[in-house]
């Protein structure tokens, strides 16, 4: 059978036809068990279109989804944006005020939320909120009969207003098409290889574009999908295990986080072949081979551009713990410049820029962000990077996130990798204070293992024998846990809050002493 081009089918086609062509095959597995077959999701889908046109949602009108991971939420998702509405997906995680912000920044008139949410979003609803819809129950849809799409849904047709997570001021909104996810998912089926006969994955929260395009690949590929409530490490390689899982894809921290658990059965005995992630620890690449038996490898992307980079299958083994992001795919192109947006030559540190399929429209609501994110006809990453000449791009940092310390440029990323190698630390977050003398000086924010009691003096030795002196931290603060975005990232800027004494409860192990790997001041 042909697979339509995805630059030409809206998600309501894709729906049918896969419902036409896969039947009562189970299309979506939730963590308790339940199931989902694709007629099953074709109808459910319909049903919820019926509740938006009783709460009287018109096409354009923008619904806020506010829920707990669960086989509602895709259905909630497909019922929003098939009626020809636009979802704006919420973290379940978020306070009245930063629920508030993305309620009114994206003018939504209606809410979906569940009884984990209920209480933050009325509290939240602005003037704009005309209803709040609570899934409850077995059966959020009850008795409702389904309802026919609009006329004139098409691949170009606006599907979501995504928030990014926010790591720099306000989150901002990307316009997401139909075409954009049918983009990513036919680019990930093809980069991952997924068929009809694979069992996928996905453990994010569904308010995070991951999980989302896990919903679209697995429906182009016929494939069936795995929905976890949440991201347990002590419990996920044991879910993959029982799911027959063959493939997934993850974000960097959660192999670190998987590393920390103890050795068991399950880390052999299962179905898993491959897993794709982004920013795989380099240092520690050849352990998680190792450890579970199966292929990583890299793949990069970001919400305003959907998935652009990868290492390819052929290539695997060559780049295991290289830092290699792999080359453009085919729908786009990937180059490297200087801060004059002038193209490096291979070899020179520059930011990643990229052209091509498959992006955002823009960001809601924000002309100059727009005109800055794609100045000079080029998507600006903000990540630091490096191509060789073969079109190889290895990464070096974020831009906005650069340490400059005594005239020394200094990647967060590099020591936060290096940290995380240390058997007693669970999870860490590196950033630059200010400092009269030198610029900036480097804080260390660590998590250890419970019951775990180390010193600084400890770490920064640790450090100081694998990197150059001068990327030592000087200061370090210990915490029980440290703030995550909805992308499961850490919140950076929740530990740099304007106005916060950075340093009240730092512990100063002394500026380095100065070496021949010591910049020169």
């Amino acid at each position: 059978m042909t697979v339509p081009d995805p630059r030409h089918e809206d998600l309501l086609s894709l729906i049918e036809r896969q419902a036409g062509a896969r039947a009562d095959a189970t299309f979506m597995t939730f963590g308790d068990g339940t199931t989902m077959s694709f007629t099953r999701l074709q109808q459910d889908v319909a049903r919820f279109r019926g509740h938006l046109y009783h709460l009287g949602i018109e096409p354009g009108e923008r619904v806020g989804l506010m829920l707990e991971n669960s086989l509602f939420y895709p259905v909630a998702w497909l019922g929003v944006v098939t009626a020809g509405a636009v979802a704006v997906p919420m973290n379940k995680r978020l306070g009245e005020s930063d629920a508030r912000y993305l309620i009114e920044d994206s003018g939504a008139v209606a809410l979906i939320v569940d009884e984990s949410t209920e209480d933050v979003a009325r509290r939240a609803a602005s003037a704009t909120v005309r209803t709040i819809f609570v899934a409850g129950g077995s059966d959020p849809l009850g008795d409702v009969d389904g309802v026919p799409a609009p006329a004139g849904l098409h691949a170009g047709s606006l599907a979501n207003i995504q928030y990014t997570s926010g790591t720099t001021g306000f989150p901002k909104g990307c316009l997401l098409t139909h075409r954009y996810w049918q983009r990513m998912g036919a680019a990930s089926v093809e980069i991952m290889k997924i068929t009809a006969d694979d069992t996928i994955l996905t453990s994010q929260p569904f308010s995070y574009i991951d999980p989302q395009w896990n919903v679209i690949a697995a429906l182009r590929a016929g494939a069936h999908l795995v929905l976890l409530d949440a991201f347990h490490p002590s419990t996920f390689m044991r879910d993959v295990a029982r799911f027959g899982v063959t493939v997934f894809y993850c974000l960097g921290v959660m192999p670190t986080l998987l590393l920390k658990q103890p050795p068991a059965p399950h880390d052999r005995e299962h179905s898993l072949s491959r897993v794709f992630c982004s920013a795989i620890p380099a240092q520690r690449h050849a352990e998680i081979e190792q450890r579970w038996g199966a292929r990583w490898s890299e793949a990069f992307g970001m919400t305003e551009t959907g998935i652009n980079l990868a290492v390819a299958p052929e290539d695997h083994d060559r780049f295991v713990g290289a830092g290699c992001l792999g080359t453009a795919l085919w729908h786009n192109e990937a180059i490297v410049v200087d801060e004059h947006d002038r193209e490096l030559p291979p070899g020179e540190v520059g930011e990643l820029v990229l052209r091509g399929l498959g992006f955002m429209e823009s960001y809601h609501g924000s002309p100059e962000a727009t005109a800055e994110f794609f100045r000079n006809g080029w998507a600006h990453t903000g990540d630091l990077v490096v191509k060789d000449a073969d079109g190889y791009v290895y990464f070096r940092g974020r831009r906005k996130e650069m340490i400059r310390r005594g005239g020394e440029n200094i990647a967060p990323a590099e020591i936060e990798t290096c940290l995380s190698t240390h058997p007693e630390v669970l999870e860490c977050a590196v950033v630059p204070v200010a400092d009269e003398d030198i610029g900036e000086e480097i804080k260390a924010y660590v998590v250890t293992h419970p019951g775990v009691t180390i010193s600084a003096e400890s770490l920064a030795g640790y450090v100081g024998e694998r990197l150059a002196r001068f990327k030592v931290p000087r200061y370090w603060e210990f915490r029980a846990t440290l703030p995550h975005t909805p992308s499961e990232k850490i919140a950076k800027h929740e530990l740099e809050q304007d106005g916060a004494d950075h340093l009240a409860a730092a512990i100063d192990v002394g500026r380095p002493r100065p070496s021949a790997d010591a910049p020169k001041t």
